[in-house]
């Protein structure tokens, strides 16, 4: 870069810090939201790198682009198929933010690093096994950051990430994650409600995630063992984490937030009944697990993926003082001082009915549902991301995000090994199951079938938690 274009990106990003500080200031007089006013911040470009151009990353740099003015500058992949399919698409929705022969684009393994270099701020949607390293690296070169969740697969992966995260704070670097049920309208009131005492103490909950079948890759006769297992990524623990950390984490998540922490340990089962073929690799069909918190809370997670008899994605309170509902497509519930089952007669014939001395009576009244329907959350934490950006206010989600996955990974370590496990020796195991993210495609990848096309699968009773 020559002297003159130094100038001219030291005078960009000086205008976006005054412009910004301006318009804060006309949001504050004029009561603009976080949102509304990233739009008055001038008319300056957001530079944009995608790190993973499948589907999910394809959308958030769809969402990104729809927050003003940002210019898609580069893309990485480690398919060259992939990345030139989500050009296509994003050039086709932008047509005035993506100009395909403007777009620097990188394949291969390394193709983050450089992707990285060229922008402002950095979507890393890449496979979750390799999102610590793609964090850290984006921290180094001093990037505002939007990462999809999960954020690691492993307990070495998330302490990767808090500690890169520590870095990214004194930088003051903008970061935000995928779990966007934190920008959503109806997850915000129901959340001020029940911290404001709604359902009482917070007893139990349940949260659920299941879903229908999905199926795994074919291997090709044509690719590498490294190449059929990033095309296939879904399905291989060191790249997802299994479904219930790359999937059911969304409503792990939402248990966590409500309750202002994380479990003390956790125990579960789960297994393998109707991935019973080569391409479905390593990943269990169904999770079942009992997570306790420090002061005896239990938060009970189902997480399925087969043929669903009964289909839910759901979060469920039970308080003191009443419950909480959150269905996504249903409608959100909170009854106060509404009974649990046990005062409803939810209860063998005959059987005498069980009093817990913390729940009262029934009583009919204070029932609340939402209304109306809530924005977009993809899109608005996409807004509320570029405003801080814009603004140059406060905003970093990466630390609870660190420790809903890694609630997600206790709980895969539990149904993996059937045992009870401790938070502290999940969260300091030192098992990794990707040691780096410079991988080649001829190195052999970390996990190997046998030799008949079989891949090794946990045992619960048999494999370890770490």
């Amino acid at each position: 870069m020559n002297s003159n274009s130094n100038e001219s990106e030291l005078s960009r990003r000086q205008f976006i810090k005054t412009t910004t500080q301006a318009a804060a200031g006309l949001s504050l007089a004029g009561g603009l939201t976080i949102a509304q006013s990233a739009y008055a911040a001038g008319d300056d470009t957001i530079k944009l790198a995608l790190v993973g151009c499948g589907g999910r990353g394809s959308g958030a740099a769809d969402q990104a682009l729809s927050t003003g003015n940002v210019k898609l500058v580069a893309m990485g992949d480690t398919f060259d198929i992939r990345l030139q399919s989500s050009l296509k698409e994003l050039h086709k929705k932008h047509p005035d933010k993506v100009d395909p022969d403007d777009v620097q684009k990188f394949v291969g393994f390394d193709a983050y690093k450089k992707a990285i270099a060229q922008a402002d701020i950095v979507i890393l949607a890449t496979s979750p096994g390799f999102r610590p390293f793609h964090f850290e690296e984006a921290v180094r070169q001093g990037k505002h950051i939007f990462m999809e969740k999960p954020m690691a697969t492993d307990a070495p992966g998330i302490r990767r990430v808090l500690a890169a995260n520590i870095e990214a704070k004194k930088k003051n670097l903008k970061v935000g994650v995928g779990f966007q049920r934190h920008h959503q309208a109806n997850y915000i009131e129901a959340y001020k409600r029940v911290q404001d005492g709604a359902v009482g103490e917070i007893l139990a909950m349940r949260v659920y995630w299941r879903g229908g079948s999905r199926g795994g890759e074919v291997h090709r006769p044509d690719e590498t063992e490294m190449q059929y297992q990033i095309r296939n990524w879904y399905f291989f623990t060191y790249l997802s984490g299994d479904h219930i950390v790359e999937q059911h984490c969304h409503n792990i998540d939402v248990g966590n937030w409500f309750k202002g922490t994380h479990p003390a340990r956790a125990n579960g089962v789960g297994g393998r009944q109707t991935r019973t073929n080569k391409e479905c690799g390593q990943i269990f069909d169904h999770h079942f697990v009992e997570f306790e918190y420090a002061d005896g809370c239990r938060m009970f997670s189902q997480c399925s993926q087969f043929p669903a008899k009964w289909a839910q994605v759901s979060e469920h309170l039970l308080g003191t003082k009443g419950t909480a509902d959150f269905h996504d497509q249903k409608g959100f519930t909170i009854n106060s001082h509404v009974p649990s089952p046990i005062h409803q007669g939810a209860h063998p014939k005959g059987a005498q009915l069980l009093e817990h001395p913390q729940i009262p009576a029934p009583d009919t009244k204070g029932i609340w549902r939402f209304k109306g329907a809530p924005k977009n959350a993809y899109q608005v934490e996409h807004d509320d991301l570029f405003a801080a950006i814009r603004n140059n206010t406060p905003y970093n989600e990466a630390d609870y995000g660190a420790y809903s996955t890694m609630t997600a990974i206790m709980g895969r370590m539990a149904t993996y090994s059937g045992g009870m496990v401790e938070w502290d020796d999940a969260f300091n195991c030192q098992t990794a199951l990707i040691p780096t993210a410079d991988f080649n495609w001829d190195d052999a990848p970390p996990v190997l079938p046998d030799k008949d096309g079989w891949y090794h699968s946990a045992h619960p009773g048999r494999t370890d938690a770490c």
